[in-house]
């Protein structure tokens, strides 16, 4: 078999993150109908289809999964060999990668995005989805960072806490207990709850490290409010299941139900006036929000240069 030239590989793989001809002919600079002349070539090349229509985009066959990270991270080495070390944020064009959850979206992403345009104009954020193959594309090089709560990770990783973050429950403004200054356990307890019952359970790579990331499980508190209720002898009634803090704040806001919530995100919705936030009537511990890379990453200085850039808005918050 005859082996494909670098350019069809380079449109391989950025058509495997875009799943559609016209977004990656935009990013590489051609038109579609080089994008699909070059699609084809690696067809007939390769013997497989790669790629087929599908309603949501183009879907890749198996053999383009298989081959998907070993064509990213071979690329991404040899463009690293011969690539001049030295990055300069104002005239970069590099496109950074950041996995992120609801709360990194509204909390840190804004001031973020800000810095960003002043400090690197050319470059581009991607904010993508905590999904379950987080740990396959670290590995791969497809995205650069993650920020979330991770509990622990394998070796490779470097994990850093960027954030600290206390928890306050909210209610909407005409809730009868927005006015309460002082709302005990029981009364708490009274009212439903829109729980937040988290991103991915499971975000490993089996293949290059049996040990995976273990993820934050919610914002729940780290069980406090639960030990709390069984201490008094209390069950919570839980009204509705809700997969992220936006959907909490959403549910709250027209409901008589209470989630719980970080704060700095339950103070910027509250800057609407539909909702109220209500302290904790028991001992509840801060949470950590992290950052996710690979170690060796930090050698690239466009990487090094990104995760300083994040630490230090997240500081400023």
């Amino acid at each position: 078999m005859t082996t494909p030239d670098l350019n069809l590989l380079r449109v391989f793989d950025v058509l495997l993150e875009e799943r559609n001809v016209t977004r990656a002919g935009a990013r590489l600079g051609l038109t579609q109908s080089a994008v699909s002349h070059a699609l084809n070539r690696l067809r007939y090349t390769l013997n497989d289809e790669l790629f087929v229509r599908g309603p949501s985009g183009m879907q890749p066959t198996p053999r383009a999964l298989e081959m998907g990270p070993q064509v990213h991270a071979a690329l991404n080495q040899l463009q690293a060999a011969l690539t001049y070390p030295d990055f300069d944020p104002r005239r970069s064009e590099r496109r950074f990668t950041v996995a992120a959850g609801s709360y990194a979206c509204g909390v840190l992403a804004p001031p973020l995005v800000g810095r960003l345009a002043q400090e690197a104009p050319l470059a581009e954020l991607a904010i993508l989805d905590r999904a379950i193959d987080v740990v396959d594309r670290l590995d791969a090089r497809r995205l650069d960072f993650l920020v979330g709560g991770v509990v622990s990770a394998p070796e490779r990783f470097a994990r850093e806490a960027i954030l600290t973050e206390t928890m306050t429950w909210v209610v909407a403004r005409d809730h009868p207990l927005a006015g309460v200054k002082a709302v005990t356990l029981a009364r708490l307890a009274e009212i439903p709850h829109a729980a937040i019952t988290g991103g991915p359970k499971e975000l490993r790579n089996p293949e290059a490290d049996r040990r995976a990331l273990v993820p934050q499980a919610s914002w729940e508190d780290a069980g406090a409010f639960e030990t709390a209720l069984a201490a008094h002898g209390l069950t919570r009634r839980i009204g509705v299941q809700v997969p992220d803090t936006y959907s909490a704040l959403a549910v709250v806001a027209r409901t008589n139900m209470a989630a719980l919530i970080p704060r700095r995100l339950a103070e910027l919705a509250a800057q609407n006036g539909r909702i109220a936030l209500i302290e904790p009537p028991y001992p509840s511990p801060a949470v950590e929000v992290t950052l996710l890379y690979l170690k060796e990453r930090l050698n690239e200085p466009a990487i090094a240069w990104m995760r300083d850039l994040i630490v230090d808005v997240a500081e400023g918050l």
